[in-house]
């Protein structure tokens, strides 16, 4: 799984990482202190890839075909770093030991890569199915990078670390509302809004009215499925993992009733998750009441438009 790190250089790298893990806002923990601690440089590694292929296709104001030519330099230098050449830059330094170290396919990074471009490219979703299919590519595969870096390789596990992904993506999708909206973007499905009789425009006019807010309670309805799919995989994994998949599970389902309280109103107020919640969610997550989170608790199955 890991592997000692005693070259300064690649210490460095690392470290880089890791610093650039800490100074971003999610609402999940990024190799926290819960997770095994030969486990964190690997996973910080993983999450300055991902974070900062996001930020191109997401952050300034390049234009679309400058985005795009910015991920297609970031794909071509992930596919040379797993070689024996020494990468220039300490994140794909960091990267390339950890997909080595670890055995990390290289597919599940380019479904991630594939799902940043599809943000820059593609503005609406038509279905519930669409919209699953992006997260399957922009979420799910962070999840099994985590397993693989812990050492699992189980279908079982994957297809609930999928539920657990997709979920969280779709909560920050609700979350977000708001700002991707501003941005151009719409995640919620274009059938769910009109089978509410919902107005686009009211977005414009930041207006959370009663006909959104049941497409909300929609979306948030799967959404809410899709975290009880991705429940197993909290208790289906060795050590320390399991406190920090569980502290994950926490806060994503936190903010997801954070957002019902609101009555998803993101523009009143965006709800989000703060250091008053961390002690909470962290105590739950290591005096998680097994028997009673386990109910119900299987082979997740996948999470389909009703």
């Amino acid at each position: 799984m890991a592997t000692s790190i005693h070259d300064p250089a690649l210490a460095a790298a690392y470290a880089e990482c890791e610093r650039l893990a800490r100074s971003h806002y999610e609402n999940f923990p990024v190799a926290s202190r819960l997770l095994p601690a030969p486990m964190r440089p690997h996973v910080s590694a993983l999450y300055a890839f991902a974070r900062t292929a996001d930020d191109f296709a997401d952050e300034g104001q390049r234009p679309a075909a400058e985005r795009l030519r910015l991920l297609d330099d970031w794909q071509n230098r992930l596919h040379a770093c797993v070689t024996d050449c020494v990468p220039d830059d300490r994140v794909f330094l960091a990267l390339g030991a950890t997909i080595r170290a670890c055995h990390l396919p290289l597919s599940l990074f380019d479904d991630l890569l594939s799902a940043f471009r599809q943000d820059i490219t593609t503005h609406r979703y038509d279905t519930w199915g669409s919209v699953l299919d992006y997260c399957r590519r922009s979420a799910d595969p962070v999840g099994r990078l985590v397993l693989r870096i812990a050492g699992h390789d189980d279908a079982a596990l994957d297809g609930s670390s999928d539920a657990l992904c997709t979920a969280l993506q779709l909560t920050n999708f609700w979350q977000d509302l708001e700002r991707d909206w501003q941005n151009g973007r719409l995640y919620v499905p274009l059938d769910d809004i009109t089978a509410e009789g919902a107005d686009i425009a009211d977005l414009d006019r930041r207006r959370m009215t009663e006909r959104w807010q049941r497409v909300m309670r929609r979306v948030a309805a799967r959404t809410h499925a899709s975290f009880d799919a991705g429940k197993p995989v909290c208790d289906g994994v060795r050590g320390r993992l399991r406190y920090e998949l569980r502290f994950t599970w926490l806060g994503g389902t936190r903010m997801l009733e954070r957002l019902a309280s609101v009555d998803y109103d993101v523009f009143a107020r965006r709800p989000r998750i703060g250091i008053a919640d961390m002690p909470p969610l962290v105590l739950r997550a290591l005096f998680w009441n097994v028997r009673r989170e386990r109910r119900g608790a299987g082979r997740a199955a996948p999470v389909t438009k009703p």
